[in-house]
Order: structure tokens, then sequence, then C-alpha cells
């Protein structure tokens, strides 16, 4: 079925008033947008920070009445433009779908290809595969911080090795490392939205006994020849003791998400514990590699 839109433009200060005025007259769902290109690149723990100036779209059921909607607004929120508010119809889709049908296959190093489950890959000896949808968390292979890490692990000989993903996202980089040839892995994610689409896309690609997925909080890190976090440059900071007990001495560490001016303090901070270190870029991205001091 189709729906109606609302489309509001407003600053950060006069959302929690129209918010309060949309739940009012029974949005079903209401989208935040960025209305003017201004990043929030790290917010702190427990914030939920907003833009300054919003675009704000609310869904109403087809037959919802615009004019009805406009005059209960003008009520509730006094001061609000009519000339702010734009409706329009929308089609039903499958968004998830339709989404899915944009993503190809991307090819990562020598031998590793993320494919949609949308595609069948072609038979290949030398080819390892990782079928993925990445549903709500983050890590699908398209964005160069996921891109550099999927590099760095196609390019190590994880032959039996364990292999830690902190941060885990969808699951991608935890799920390659075992098709790559590691027995074991662990995921640690913060997000249980994140766990589940890891658990999902374990299951699709028949590693679920390999992989343990844990809260930050919880037992059972342990210690692993391999590390990679692909979260952002402050958590890499203040995550440096966790990440270098959890690191096995001798081995190999990769950290990504960073941007090209942050790298300097990510360096500086893992300095103490590894060697080795090495810098990689991708567009305005970096990954830092290294090796846990013996």
């Amino acid at each position: 079925m189709p729906w109606l839109e609302l489309s509001i433009r407003c600053s950060r200060r006069d959302w929690p008033r129209i918010e309060s005025a949309l739940e009012e007259i029974g949005a079903l769902s209401v989208t935040l947008l960025d209305a003017e290109d201004e990043p929030i690149l790290e917010p702190g723990p427990g914030e939920t920070p907003l833009w300054r100036e919003l675009s704000a779209n609310a869904l109403f059921e087809a037959g919802a009445d615009r004019r009805g909607i406009t005059a209960v607004l003008q009520e509730l929120v006094p001061w609000l433009d009519p000339a702010r508010l734009v409706f329009r119809e929308v089609a039903d889709a499958d968004w998830s779908r339709a989404w899915m049908d944009q993503y190809r296959p991307m090819r990562f190093g020598r031998r590793l290809w993320i494919y949609p489950s949308t595609i069948e890959p072609a038979q290949d000896a030398d080819t390892v595969v990782v079928r993925l949808d990445p549903g709500l968390a983050f890590g699908t292979g398209t964005h160069p911080t996921t891109a550099l890490c999927l590099a760095w692990l196609d390019g190590l000989d994880l032959a039996g090795a364990s292999v830690l993903d902190y941060g885990c996202g969808s699951g991608v980089l935890a799920i390659a490392a075992l098709k790559l040839g590691a027995t074991r892995a662990v995921g640690v994610d913060n997000d249980p939205q994140a766990l589940q689409a890891s658990r999902d896309n374990a299951g699709r690609n028949g590693v679920s006994s390999a992989l343990t997925l844990l809260a930050p909080d919880a037992d059972g890190i342990g210690i692993h020849p391999v590390v990679v976090a692909n979260i952002l440059a402050g958590a890499l900071v203040a995550l440096e003791p966790v990440l270098a007990a959890a690191c096995a001495r001798g081995g190999r560490i990769a950290l990504s998400g960073i941007l090209r001016g942050q790298a300097e303090e990510v360096l500086a901070a893992y300095a103490p514990d590894f060697d080795e270190l090495a810098v990689e870029t991708l567009e305005d991205w970096v990954r830092i590699t290294g090796r846990r001091m013996p």
C-alpha cells in the first residue's frame, strides 16, 4: 500500500516539540536527516546528538487528511511555518530487498569476495566467498574502513588461528577470517542488533559453531594472535589497553575507522605496546597495522 509522507524542516531546538506533535497526530514512523550536510563523526558514549538543522520525514497512512494534519500541527506548534510542510505520496516497497538489488559482489585482496545472498557465486577453488546481508548493522564491505580490513585479512596466513573482531557490526570481518582459514573467531559489539546480524550472517556462511559473539563487558574474550577493530579513532584510543591485552605477544592487529587527520593520535596510543606500525589509506580513511611486542 502507498503511504503519505510529510517532510518538515526544523531546528534542533524546535524538534522536541514537533516530535511530540507528530506522535499526537498518529505518525507511524519518523526519520531524521541532516538538512545542511553537518557531519557528526564521533559522538561520546551514551550521546545521541542531532544536527543543528533537521529534515524530519513522517509517514502516515495513505488516506490521512493533509489539511487536518496541517491544522493540528499549527495548533500544537503555533510558530511552525506551513511553508515548511511538504506532503508527498510514496509507494510501498521492501526497502531491504530494494537495497540488496543494488548490492553487487566485491573483491578484497587476492582471494576474498563478498556476495549478497541474492547472487550465486561462480565455482572457483581459489576463491573464498562470504555471503552477506548486512541487516541493520555496519559492515558490508562497501565502506573504505571495512574494505581495508578485509584486504588485510586476505593477506594473512590464518590457518588454525583464532581472531578477535572488536566492534563486529555485521560480523563480516570475523566471518571472512573463518572462511580464510581461522578455526575460531570472537566478535564483540555493544549493539544487540549487530550481534544478531553477525549471528544470522554466520549461519548463512556455515560458521556459527566457530564464532562466539559477546558484549564488551562479557567474560571469554580471550587472547588471540590476530585482532581487528573497525570502530572510531576515539574509541580505539580508549580501548588500547583492552586490545593490547587481547592480542597475543607477537600477534598482529589492524585498526580502522580512522580519518586521515586522526592517525597520529592512534599511532601514539598504540606505540607503547605495538611495533612495526604501518599506515594504509583508502580515500579519506586510514588502517593502522602492527605487531604486539614480545
